[in-house]
């Protein structure tokens, strides 16, 4: 008990309420696993999966904090609302941490493969949603609050093949994260991005080739793929008081691949 107390006196994110998007799976579970064990309550979103999204409350839990689990879809505005509005009835009217994960390569297609609706949908899924959760935080988040967003290293080298405009839309990530530390800094919240490279989850099983992978892992200079748990440290670190002091900054998290 004696150690649990003390663990309990240095939680970085005790007493804290925050809201993961796309938080159910993959890097948003990794995340709001642990931002729940550093003692945030979490607000978990999720798109179309209820079982993993339990499964997600049930670890959030089993840490010893508190969750609840709302589905949206992140591109639509009375979603994104009506996400906010749960966590407000659940932990009250403060939110001080939000993680913008939801976004995706979805697919690659070339330049003359793309169309208007192709086009639409990854602006929407990847600076969309980023910028709908944004715009509804920001009145609920008091004075020492932190959002992070997500981009990507394709939004630095312009990504791979038939990922133009994703890369375009994480780039559009990076100056809408310069911008709000801009805007938001007076009032005493951070606004920050991670830039992650190659990280083991399903969405590299599903764009990307075992063979390519492995061939990958022979460049990085730490010869492996990053994994969830790498992730979620940072987002943590940067939603804490342990990175006051930081703001506007686009952080890689690709093992070498990439100095910026």
């Amino acid at each position: 008990m004696e150690v649990l107390s003390i663990k309990y006196i240095f939680m970085k994110l005790k007493g804290k309420v925050a809201i993961v998007t796309g938080g159910a799976r993959d890097l948003g579970r990794a995340i709001s696993v642990k931002l729940a064990s550093e003692g945030a309550k979490v607000v978990i979103n999720y798109f179309d999966n209820p079982d993993d999204a339990n499964e997600t409350l049930k670890m959030v839990q089993e840490s010893g904090s508190e969750g609840i689990i709302v589905q949206g879809d992140m591109t639509k505005a009375d979603d994104v609302k009506r996400l906010f509005d749960e966590g407000i009835k659940s932990f009250g009217n403060e939110i001080h941490v939000l993680v913008n994960v939801v976004g995706g390569i979805v697919g690659r297609k070339t330049i003359t493969e793309q169309d208007e609706n192709w086009y639409q949908f990854l602006m929407d899924v990847n600076m969309k949603s980023c910028w709908l959760c944004t715009r509804e935080a920001v009145p609920y988040m008091p004075e020492g609050s932190a959002i992070v967003n997500f981009s990507s290293l394709a939004a630095r080298d312009g990504g791979g093949p038939g990922a133009s405009l994703y890369a375009t839309a994480k780039g559009a990530v990076m100056t809408f994260t310069r911008s709000m530390a801009k805007e938001l800094g007076p009032k005493g919240i951070r606004v920050n991005a991670l830039a992650p490279g190659t990280i083991a989850t399903s969405f590299h099983d599903r764009f990307n080739t075992p063979e390519n992978r492995e061939r990958m892992k022979g460049i990085y200079p730490l010869r492996r793929e990053g994994d969830a748990g790498d992730v979620a440290d940072l987002v943590t670190f940067l939603a804490c008081d342990e990175s006051d002091y930081l703001t506007g900054t686009n952080i890689d998290i690709n093992g070498g691949m990439s100095f910026s």
